[in-house]
């Protein structure tokens, strides 16, 4: 009762000091990203802190994976390094004892990671496609972001405003190039308006400015000024729904069916899953050998999360290419880790013991 208390706190405190820590380093990069996917005029700047909640929500299942994975390591890591495992094993506990309470310390994280893969990180991915949809869909002058260029929906305008009311409805010293074939045209005034018409139509209505008409290739433009010039707005089409599979819910995968969904389902199968088996691939990797150092054993368990989430997506891509069967993508890659526990608390528990026998046989 007493080991399993003192694993259970122990796991607890490191879990949380894991867990801030991977997902401050998950929000910083994400911002980082964001940050630079709005200043190229991806997403808008107003959808940042909403994009951000819906990648963290995202990539929840897996920062909860990584953080019982590693404080599991650590823990037991440190009880090698401090000793408590002589103890532990003296009092008749053996490595296998880890087993119970590690479990028992996964089971609350795993249920919630069964509702972050098969339905908070759908709901996410759902959300930031809508988000991306709705922005492109934008007229042209609302997608422009002051003091940089923008190209309009059919790519025949270039936009360029010092700046934007907070409405995003006036604007001031514009500068538009529109091309039509050889035709080139150039409008500069000192401000303008969206106007809409009776009719539905939106025109930027550009005031006390000049237009310069010519072609590309011509020395001569032809100069006109004007009080007020309109500009038609044409909205960006609207795309075609996006049926990705990682914004279809579990059902519609199990309904459709298709090598594409049946890839998205394997993922979210194995996140699960292998959170079960890092936590128990964890304590007999933990186990410290002074001769080579402290930072081996983690260096050895990183690299094997590395393989173990790539091989996931190899069986992944495979699925969905119909290189092989679904029920053999799920089970192939974590079927191979379980054996390697297998093979790993096998070396840790039985070969000392066997080390013991054969001294007492020499005895």
């Amino acid at each position: 009762m007493i080991f399993e208390k003192a694993i259970r706190r122990d796991l607890a405190n490191l879990s949380g000091v894991v867990f801030a820590t991977l997902f401050t380093i998950m929000v910083t990069t994400t911002l980082i990203r964001m940050l630079g996917r709005a200043a190229g005029g991806a997403v808008d700047t107003a959808s940042l802190l909403p994009l951000i909640a819906f990648a963290s929500i995202n990539l929840l299942p897996i920062l909860l994976v990584l953080t019982v994975y590693i404080s599991v390591l650590m823990s037991i890591t440190r009880a090698y390094r401090d000793s408590e495992m002589v103890i532990w094993f003296s009092s008749g506990r053996s490595l296998a004892a880890w087993v119970r309470p590690v479990l028992r310390f996964g089971l609350p994280v795993l249920l919630v990671v069964l509702v972050a893969a098969f339905e908070g990180a759908p709901w996410a991915n759902r959300q930031t496609s809508e988000y991306t949809r709705r922005f492109e869909q934008r007229e042209d002058v609302s997608q422009v972001a002051a003091g940089q260029f923008r190209e309009s929906a059919s790519a025949d305008r270039v936009f360029f405003v010092e700046a934007l009311s907070e409405d995003q409805t006036s604007v001031r010293n514009v500068f538009v190039t529109q091309q039509r074939g050889e035709q080139l045209v150039i409008v500069a005034a000192a401000g303008g308006r969206i106007e809409t018409e009776a009719d539905g139509d939106r025109f930027l209505v550009l005031e006390r400015g000049r237009r310069y008409d010519g072609e590309r290739s011509g020395p001569a433009f032809r100069l006109m000024e004007f009080e007020r010039y309109g500009l038609r707005m044409e909205p960006r089409a609207s795309r075609v729904r996006d049926d990705s599979s990682k914004i279809k819910s579990t059902m519609e995968l199990v309904s459709s069916w298709g090598p594409r969904d049946q890839a998205e389902l394997l993922w979210r199968i194995g996140i699960p899953v292998s959170l079960i088996v890092l936590s128990l691939l964890a304590i007999p990797l933990s186990s410290l050998n002074p001769r080579v150092g402290r930072s081996v054993n983690l260096f050895v368990a990183v690299l094997v999360y590395v393989v173990y989430n790539n091989l996931i997506s190899v069986s992944q891509a495979w699925v969905a290419q119909e290189r092989i069967g679904f029920v053999t993508g799920v089970l192939s890659v974590h079927a191979m880790f379980l054996l390697g526990v297998a093979v790993l608390f096998w070396r840790r528990i039985a070969l000392p013991d066997l080390r013991i026998f054969r001294r007492r046989a020499r005895a």
